[in-house]
């Protein structure tokens, strides 16, 4: 069996059963970051909005304002969450590329991206496709099948593009180069890879590289356990951009997770919220209620998320998060959703999340087939580990339950407290 790809901590962190505490962050550090109003970045997007729709009338065809524009609402989805403004991106999008009368492989990229945020993944690939097509700029439209292949589990389409890119000085090379190695379940060589791109963002002193390279390294060092790493570069992404909710949340499951603070976890969540709106805070909250064993904050949270997603037109994107949901209250229905996200999708991730679903309609047998074919040795994320697991244990098979049981102990940090007290439990 190879490495799992999770988080080695110290013994004292890796026991549930003990759940203590590591003070890791500071509030005195990241509290100057919290803010529930406007943040400059919005403020920002919005005064540029307007001065660009200004100039674009509704019959315009002009290409610079149609660019602007639609860059400028993907942006402001990034910011705020809003997914009208991804969607307001791609019609704009859509347009540069009827009326543009070249570049028209810039605009399918830039469209397959829009879609790729969508969760439309299939409909990405024929985008880039037909990007692909056009004899100029193959290099770009190679990067990005590089990423729709991994995101519809196609990997051996994923490993030759890869190949077509190869160039070891290249940041975008590497950051696919270390998703590839994540994949394969090869942790360090990954982390490797990612300080390679830091040292190369860091030199060509892009802004946005930097914040990119920041929140993203700091996955991969809590994954590898140094937490203490990864919340330093949660904070040096909230310096050169102190809206930036990804890193904030990344330092309230740090509070959570480690230091076990759900109190102060939910502030800086609170602080989010009021301006970055997407759903999946709300299951954070209920996890973290759950914690706490309060069952009616736990499915207060639920209903927020659900209608949250019910309340926006996200079609796929939400999904696996509605899966793992259901499969707890309406299984029936996580099945039904998990068979349509396989066409979609049809990733490790997603085969584990139907073999879930048919576990908790009392079909172990089909869930085992499901684990066994399309999981096993197709990833080492901790999740799939977890559910693998639960389907071993379904089918009586005790030997392989215990080997993964040892495996699952040392993820705490990635599958957080309250799944660490099932896996204690298995």
């Amino acid at each position: 069996m190879k490495k799992i790809r999770i988080i080695f901590l110290v013994l004292s962190l890796c026991s549930c059963n003990s759940e203590k505490k590591e003070k890791i962050t500071s509030r005195a550090e990241y509290g100057r970051y919290l803010t529930e109003d406007g943040t400059p970045s919005m403020e920002a997007a919005f005064t540029e909005i307007a001065f660009w729709n200004s100039r674009l009338n509704k019959d315009s065809t002009n290409i610079i304002e149609l660019n602007k524009l639609s860059g400028l609402y993907s942006m402001l989805y990034s910011t705020t969450g809003d997914i009208s403004a991804l969607y307001k991106s791609e019609a704009l999008l859509k347009k540069a590329h009827t009326v543009s009368a070249r570049n028209k492989d810039s605009y399918l990229r830039s469209l397959a991206h829009n879609y790729i945020s969508q969760h439309r993944f299939k409909e990405a690939k024929k985008l880039l496709d037909s990007a692909y097509a056009f004899p100029d700029n193959k290099r770009a439209t190679e990067f990005m099948l590089f990423d729709v292949s991994m995101e519809l589990g196609d990997y051996a389409m994923a490993d030759i593009f890869l190949g077509k890119v190869k160039n070891d000085s290249d940041y975008n090379y590497l950051i696919r180069l270390a998703k590839w190695s994540d994949h394969i379940g090869d942790l360090d060589s990954a982390i490797r890879y990612m300080e390679q791109a830091k040292t190369i963002a860091e030199s060509s002193g892009t802004k946005s590289l930097k914040i990119w390279i920041y929140t993203n390294i700091a996955d991969y060092y809590g994954h590898a356990g140094r937490v203490e790493d990864a919340y330093k570069y949660f904070l040096m992404a909230l310096q050169l951009q102190p809206d930036n909710a990804y890193a904030k949340k990344g330092i309230a499951w740090i509070v959570y997770a480690i230091e076990k603070n759900t109190l102060e976890a939910n502030r800086i969540l609170d602080s989010i919220m009021g301006y970055h709106k997407v759903p999946d805070y709300y299951l954070l909250k209920a996890e973290m209620a759950k914690f706490d064993e309060n069952p009616t904050e736990v499915k207060k949270q639920q209903e927020n998320f659900i209608n949250a997603v019910n309340a926006a037109n996200y079609g796929g994107m939400y999904n696996t998060y509605l899966i793992e949901l259901y499969a707890e209250t309406n299984p029936e229905k996580a099945l039904l959703l998990a068979e349509k996200e396989i066409e979609n999708r049809a990733t490790a991730d997603t085969y584990q999340l139907l073999a879930y679903a048919q576990l908790q309609v009392d079909r172990k047998e089909e869930a085992l087939i499901t684990i066994e074919t399309y999981v096993v040795g197709k990833t080492y994320e901790p999740k799939g580990y977890y559910y693998t697991s639960l389907v071993y244990k379904a089918n009586g098979l005790n030997t392989k339950l215990e080997l993964l049981k040892k495996e699952l102990l040392g993820a705490s940090f990635e599958l957080g407290p309250v799944l660490m007290r099932k896996v204690d439990n298995l």
